[in-house]
C-alpha cells in the first residue's frame, strides 16, 4: 500500500485544533492547497458525511466519512476507477499542545500508477495543510 503520513506539533489545545480540522467549509480560506468545498449533507461531520473538495492540479474528489472519534481523530475515504484514497486526520494532547498527524493511503489495481504521478504534489499537500491548519489553530 502507497501512502505518507506527516505530523506537527500545535501551540494551541487540541480542542481548538479539533474545531479547524472538523470546519471543512472554511478550508478554502484557510488552506491554500484546497479551491472549494461542498458538504453534501447537513450538520457536524458523522460516519457517513459526504463532502466534494476541489483542489489544484486534481479532479473533483467526493470524501466519505468512514471512521470519527469526536474530537481526536476522523478518517474519509475517496474513490475513483482503481483507486481508493483513504485520508485520516488524528489530534492528540501534547506537552506543547497539541500534535496533529495526516495520513494518507492509496490502494486500488491502478494506486501504483496514480501514485507516481500524484507522490510529490501529495506530499506538499499534506505538508501544506499541516502547516495550514497550525496556523489557523494558534491564531486567536
Amino acid at each position: 500500500m502507497r501512502g505518507l503520513q506527516h505530523a506537527v506539533t500545535i501551540a494551541a489545545p487540541p480542542e481548538r485544533v479539533w474545531a479547524v480540522v472538523v470546519d471543512v467549509e472554511r478550508w478554502p480560506e484557510r488552506i491554500p492547497t484546497v479551491d472549494t468545498v461542498e458538504r453534501l449533507d447537513d450538520g457536524p461531520l458523522a460516519v457517513g458525511s459526504r463532502t466534494r473538495l476541489q483542489q489544484p492540479r486534481l479532479s473533483p474528489a467526493v470524501w466519505t466519512v468512514t471512521e470519527l472519534v469526536d474530537g481526536s481523530s476522523y478518517t474519509w475515504e475517496s474513490s475513483s476507477p482503481g483507486v481508493t484514497i483513504t485520508a485520516s486526520h488524528v489530534v492528540e494532547p501534547h506537552p506543547e499542545g497539541s500534535r496533529l498527524t495526516l495520513a494518507l493511503t492509496v490502494s486500488g489495481p491502478l494506486s501504483g500508477v496514480g501514485w507516481l504521478a500524484t507522490r510529490s504534489l501529495t506530499q506538499r499537500y499534506v505538508e501544506t495543510e499541516a502547516a495550514s491548519i497550525k496556523l489557523a489553530a494558534e491564531t486567536p
